[in-house]
């Protein structure tokens, strides 16, 4: 938006040698010392933490607002208002009299300025660490960075994702997304696009809420966040240009409430798809798709149009028979699906841990089955029957025509009862290796012995009693390790402690090759 503020509010030289030393995204909050979203004021260039820490930056705005509610403003307490900040993360920057965040800057360009300083001192800061960094790796052998595997030295280059504020939801849908190699791999090898032209040609752009939509590309901003991980260069990224897009074609997520995980993968990759479909530019992507040779015409399935590389991985089709109990009458349905929703059997739902040893424990494949076995529809749920011509109770039974080479299982742990949405606590057991889809299949003898088998690469957990509370953390394999992915926060982890997740989704990879012979 186009703030009036900021000739008042935006007082302090852009070189200014009142703000602290190190690296700005590393600056700690003056009141509580945290260095979690630090922002500085633009008036006075104090730093402080924001609203969805410890809020000490809206708290120094409002403070400075008390003097000219109670006693008669004077000239200079009119002309200097400490009402807009800069994140000294993403260098967008923010007016609270507003509410929104800023796109213009003052007649002398003193916001850029000060965004170019920041910068600069946060690259400053970033070389001499590298330095200090790379003297420690040739004077030991021990850095904390580095891993044994297979008998040679390995960096940890994993990128952990910022919190802009109950983003954990996002964050542990793309880590998982980053590392089923073949979709990421995709969305990395697209050329870069151009938003802007003219004056903010090659310029960063900085999206906010007040914005059009026509200068947006989810596609783009997906594509650059992916191509931010796992490369080593910085510990965390922050990707709040693709959360303002986000917030553009997806009303459901504005705001910085909780989010269902779930919910949100389903809207990405949807509108990922309609997207690839449309092309951007006048170019379409459908043709990268095409004449890309790992993904066959045979593997396609497509949703509402011409298939697309999201299609290509995670679509599958399941076929619907309803059958009526009163003539025999059989209905044949075939639907596409991206995922697959599972409910966790009712016997089940009060086993919490994979230690309690009360009755038996609940797997996957109990989960799958319940999906898939013969069940009589209720009530409510009366199949209007063409032969009888009026609605009758039936029976329906899901088969898999078609396996998706990524297969994404959500867990249905969220329920609504009378007033409130519960969660099912409910520990199931998963498989690492060798998930047997066979069984499930429509045609099963049509397949080959490993086509049906599926290997773990991510896994997504939420911590927490409900959807809207609680916390979102991924686990994923990557390059044969397994890494715990919380928001900013990225650590090795082992086997062991990935099965004992309580998964809320789960992504399987297609085996290509034989590797182990255990099964589900």
């Amino acid at each position: 938006m186009e703030c009036p503020h900021l000739g008042s509010s935006v007082c302090i030289a852009p070189d200014s040698a009142k703000f602290p030393q190190g690296s700005p995204s590393s600056w700690c909050c003056s009141v509580c010392r945290s260095n979690k979203s630090p922002w500085v004021c633009l008036t006075c260039s104090s730093v402080h933490c924001g609203r969805y820490v410890n809020g000490h930056a809206k708290k120094h705005y409002e403070d400075a607002q008390i003097p000219m509610t109670n006693h008669k403003k004077t000239e200079k307490q009119e002309k200097v208002q400490h009402t807009v900040c800069m994140d000294c993360s993403s260098y967008s920057t923010y007016c609270y009299r507003c509410d929104d965040f800023v796109v213009n800057d003052t007649k002398l360009g003193l916001v850029q300025k000060v965004r170019e300083h920041l910068q600069n001192l946060e690259n400053s800061a970033f070389t001499s660490d590298r330095h200090r960094k790379r003297k420690l790796l040739e004077n030991s052998s021990l850095n904390s960075k580095l891993l044994k595997v297979n008998g040679s030295t390995t960096a940890l280059c994993a990128t952990g994702l910022r919190n802009l504020g109950n983003t954990c939801f996002m964050n542990a849908i793309l880590q998982s997304l980053s590392n089923i190699q073949q979709f990421c791999c995709y969305f990395k090898e697209l050329p870069a696009v151009e938003l802007r032209n003219g004056k903010t040609a090659g310029r960063r752009t900085y999206h906010t809420r007040s914005q059009g939509d026509n200068n947006v590309s989810l596609v783009e901003e997906f594509r650059k966040t992916l191509c931010a991980l796992w490369q080593g260069s910085q510990t965390a990224f922050s990707p709040e240009s693709l959360f303002y897009v986000v917030w553009k074609i997806m009303p459901n997520f504005r705001g910085y409430q909780q989010q269902d995980a779930h919910e949100f993968m389903r809207y990405l990759l949807d509108h990922l798809h309609l997207e690839l479909q449309g092309g951007f530019n006048g170019v379409s992507r459908s043709v990268i798709l095409q004449e890309n040779s790992s993904l066959t015409a045979s593997s396609k399935c497509c949703i509402n149009g011409a298939s697309t590389v999201v299609t290509a991985i995670f679509g599958g089709i399941l076929q619907n028979e309803v059958n009526c109990l009163i003539c025999g009458t059989e209905s044949r349905k075939f639907d596409p699906f991206l995922d697959l929703s599972l409910d966790i059997p009712s016997q089940f739902r009060n086993k919490r841990t994979k230690n309690q040893e009360n009755g038996p424990m609940c797997t996957l494949r109990d989960c799958l089955r319940s999906f898939t076995d013969l069940e009589e529809l209720d009530e409510t749920e009366l199949y209007m029957c063409h032969k009888c011509k009026k609605k009758q109770k039936s029976t329906k039974k899901f088969w898999i025509q078609k396996l998706p080479k990524v297969l994404c299982l959500h867990l249905k742990r969220f329920h609504w009862t009378a007033y409130l949405r519960n969660k099912v606590d409910t520990y199931v057991e998963f498989p690492l290796r060798g998930l047997d889809m066979k069984c499930y299949l429509l045609e099963p003898e049509n397949s080959g012995p490993e086509s049906c088998l599926y290997d773990l690469a991510a896994v997504v957990v939420h911590h927490g009693s409900g959807v809207g509370s609680g916390h979102y953390t991924a686990y994923a394999a990557h390059e044969g390790r397994w890494f715990h992915f919380n928001d900013s926060t990225v650590t090795l982890t082992d086997e062991e402690t990935v099965v004992k997740a309580k998964a809320y989704i789960l992504f399987y990879v297609e085996r290509q090759a034989k590797s182990g012979s255990d099964k589900l």
